[in-house]
């Protein structure tokens, strides 16, 4: 059975909501999930995944929150060669932020790809101003992605 790992920036719990919310659709696509909410470099780097999503909100003006600060911190000082790991990424912002909208989700996109992570279609960024529940977003998005990316394993 494939592997599927969430991990999960948040603050205040949308970003663990929507990786919630969407688990069962990739367990029905086949694969063995995890969530991990309060990643750590190590999650990614030794619990090995055929596929690896990560929800993560902004915080602030375009941080990461709190619980993602360690993962980001591990990979700044490690350097990790990421050319085997395929991901999605969902990011949650508040566009009243200007510029900074949804900063943590495109500075870890640009990361995962400088270390030579493969991003399969497009990020989906989900704004506060216009979706009160970010799931109600994501959910649709997911289900398209697991089509789109043909990551039905069953």
């Amino acid at each position: 059975m494939p592997k599927l790992n969430i991990f999960v920036g948040t603050m205040y719990g949308g970003a663990l909501d929507v990786a919630e919310q969407v688990k069962p659709l990739f367990e029905q696509a086949g694969f063995d999930v995890t969530i991990f909410e309060q990643p750590m470099l190590e999650d990614l780097i030794q619990h090995k995944t055929d596929v690896a999503l990560f929800c993560v909100s902004t915080t602030g003006s375009g941080d990461f929150p709190g619980n993602f600060v360690p993962f980001v911190r591990a990979f700044h000082e490690q350097g990790p060669a990421l050319s085997e790991l395929r991901y999605g990424l969902i990011a949650l912002g508040d566009s009243s932020y200007g510029e900074t909208f949804c900063g943590a989700g495109r500075a870890l996109d640009a990361l995962l790809e400088d270390h030579g992570a493969t991003r399969l279609g497009e990020r989906l960024e989900i704004d506060a101003m216009e979706t009160f529940m970010a799931d109600d977003e994501a959910v649709p998005w997911v289900e398209q992605w697991i089509d789109s990316q043909q990551l039905k394993a069953a």
